[in-house]
């Protein structure tokens, strides 16, 4: 008897939906979840950005003259395959240079390394595949398999040469070659190149005057080879 009372008086106190043990007041629980970051803010306070640091200059073959082309292939895929947050860059190093030939001057911009294009990317799958099937790419430079991507300083190199204020000099014509001078005063009169200089674009020829080897010095465009 003392058992049933015990349990009746039990049952009366007991509320008619109990909560289970582990619920929370609603003002605790609405406070506590608002406390929690949203994903994206976990994302931004966990996963910092180390893009900068994943970058990397890398060397992609093609065949040489059809460098331009192939560097608009890549650009292309890039833009249509939404791969712009991956491959930053595509470069030709090239450098400008004056030719003279035939008394007349031509500037052109030379490759300083036919065949080869420059890529800053960041080295996915994803990526390493938009690169490699371009049209005309043959592969990227590296050991086996593995794309070797270019120290700092010789990423430095490359761009400083490329950067060069003074165009690069080239003559048609060497040391020890017999010329004709094709204008001034000494128009007409043939000699042997002595010396080259590159940063005046001038040229010194030895010339016969009056029985003697006489140094003469000319501009380059009025130089012509016989």
């Amino acid at each position: 008897m003392a058992n049933e009372e015990e349990l009746k008086n039990s049952e009366e106190l007991a509320p008619e939906n109990p909560e289970p043990s582990d619920a929370q007041p609603v003002e605790e629980s609405v406070a506590s979840t608002s406390e929690v970051p949203s994903s994206s803010e976990q994302g931004t306070e966990e996963v910092p950005d180390t893009t900068d640091d994943k970058r990397a200059w890398f060397v992609i073959h093609c065949y040489s003259g059809y460098e331009n082309k192939v560097r608009h292939n890549l650009e292309q895929r890039i833009e249509t395959m939404g791969m712009k947050d991956q491959i930053f860059d595509v470069v030709i190093p090239t450098q400008e240079e004056i030719e003279v030939r035939d008394g007349q001057r031509r500037s052109f911009e030379r490759h300083v390394f036919p065949g080869y294009i420059l890529v800053n990317l960041i080295l996915t799958e994803e990526s390493w595949y938009v690169v490699r099937n371009t049209p005309g790419v043959t592969g990227f430079v590296g050991m086996g398999n593995q794309p070797t991507p270019l120290r700092p300083e010789e990423v430095q190199q490359i761009m400083k040469r490329m950067e060069a204020e003074a165009p690069l000099m080239k003559v048609a014509f060497k040391e020890g070659e017999r010329v004709r001078i094709t204008s001034g005063p000494f128009n007409d009169f043939h000699g042997l190149v002595a010396e080259i200089d590159l940063d005046h674009a001038k040229v010194t020829i030895m010339v016969n005057f009056f029985g003697r080897e006489t140094p003469v010095e000319v501009d380059f465009t009025h130089v012509e080879r016989t």
